[in-house]
């Protein structure tokens, strides 16, 4: 064993001992709605692992990882869905799982998100102890699994595995390793188009840091680095490395789809347009808010998305007046833009808004500030609510 070796490993040993209630914490919420999941099937004579393995985007992913891209579905309508719009390190690493394990393709999908849960929920808690204190580390892991659709991160989807990246990259960031900061950022670039988030927050701060040393920022602290402070030289270089591979994997990914259909750079554009997908500024989402309160019953729904839009805007509010690191403010600005902004399907903006964890920030907060007994009565109580919820929602409409 070498020296660094000597020393990193009682590192990561402490920082899991550190995290292990949290995780805990988040292993219990998730086997609760797993449980209620295979019982709410099981009467509805489904099955809950296809539920979570081959539906929906699963499905796409699987194929993607079995076939490679060029797959496509043309509808009657004339829309055209094709498996491009699908960003590639979940399906690379289903493939690699596949190849080296007797794992079928499905079972590699729901492998990779079961683990990449758990480095998402430690990477939440590294952010959240880093800023707060590990109590709120413990409790804003708590609330990340207690959302209504946190079903969706024990699923062969890409969002635990983008959250995993992203929370991490933040973490690099705060503590001033660039160059981890930026590689995961890159990577978390080949996972979905929220990408963009983690590449802005990176440079947010990047600059923010540059403008500091310089003293345009002066009395502004937008990090709070536990680590001894590189050498200047070193530091700047590795911070310009850093802003550069951070965007490399959504920009490679995107000119790579451009150059593979023949429509330019920005062919990927025209590939989510055959989904319906796009950027409007929330103009389709306001529409489609607006038409519900054109009768009684529906308009109900329309009033509680409005609320809910309404409270997600009063959380990133609270967040800016908690003085939230520069980072985290940028990344969940962007993540909660894109979803609310975007004119994609309309029932899965809770699932977009999922690596979002920084807006939950004010709600660890909150329940870290309660005593011990009281606030394990609350999150054992929304955690039934949930597991139920996303045990009814899987087995209805489920996340689109």
């Amino acid at each position: 064993m070498t020296d660094l070796e000597t020393r990193v490993a009682p590192r990561r040993t402490a920082a899991l001992r550190r995290a292990a209630p949290a995780l805990l914490g988040y292993a219990a919420v998730r086997a609760l709605g797993l449980l209620a999941l295979a019982l709410w099937s099981a009467a509805r004579d489904k099955s809950a692992y296809t539920l979570l393995t081959a539906r929906w985007d699963a499905l796409w992913y699987t194929r993607v990882a079995e076939l490679g891209y060029g797959y496509e579905v043309r509808l009657p309508n004339g829309d055209v869905h094709s498996n491009l719009a699908f960003f590639p390190l979940l399906p690379w690493l289903e493939r690699l799982l596949h190849a080296t394990t007797p794992l079928s393709y499905a079972d590699a999908g729901l492998t990779v998100s079961l683990l990449a849960s758990l480095a998402a929920a430690w990477g939440i808690f590294a952010v959240a102890d880093h800023v707060y204190g590990r109590r709120a580390g413990v409790c804003a892991v708590l609330v990340w699994a207690l959302l209504p659709v946190g079903i969706v991160q024990s699923m062969a989807y890409s969002e635990s595995l983008f959250t995993a990246l992203a929370a991490w990259s933040l973490y690099a960031v705060l503590t001033g390793r660039w160059v981890i900061a930026g590689v995961l950022a890159a990577l978390s670039g080949l996972t979905r188009p929220v990408g963009l988030a983690v590449v802005a927050a990176v440079w947010a701060a990047g600059l923010a840091s540059f403008l500091r040393e310089r003293g345009a920022l002066s009395g502004f602290s937008f990090v709070r680095n536990r680590s001894a402070a590189p050498e200047p030289g070193a530091h700047a270089t590795a911070r310009a490395l850093g802003l550069l591979l951070a965007p490399l994997g959504t920009a490679g990914f995107v000119l790579w789809v451009g150059h593979h259909t023949g429509t330019g750079p920005l062919g990927y554009l025209d590939v989510q347009a055959g989904w319906r997908n796009g950027f409007d500024g929330g103009y389709a989402f306001a529409r489609f808010v607006a038409d519900k309160f054109t009768s009684f019953p529906s308009a109900l729904a329309g009033l509680g998305l409005v609320v809910g839009v309404a409270l997600l805007i009063r959380l990133y509010v609270v967040c800016v007046r908690q003085r939230q690191p520069l980072p985290l403010l940028v990344y969940g600005g962007v993540v909660l833009a894109l979803a609310l902004c975007a004119s994609s399907y309309f029932g899965s903006k809770p699932r977009l808004l999922l690596p979002g964890f920084p807006l939950l920030f004010p709600l660890a907060l909150a329940l870290a500030r309660l005593r011990t007994s009281r606030s394990a009565l609350v999150a054992g109580g929304v955690a039934v609510a949930s597991a139920v919820y996303g045990a009814w929602w899987l087995n209805g409409s489920g996340p689109p």
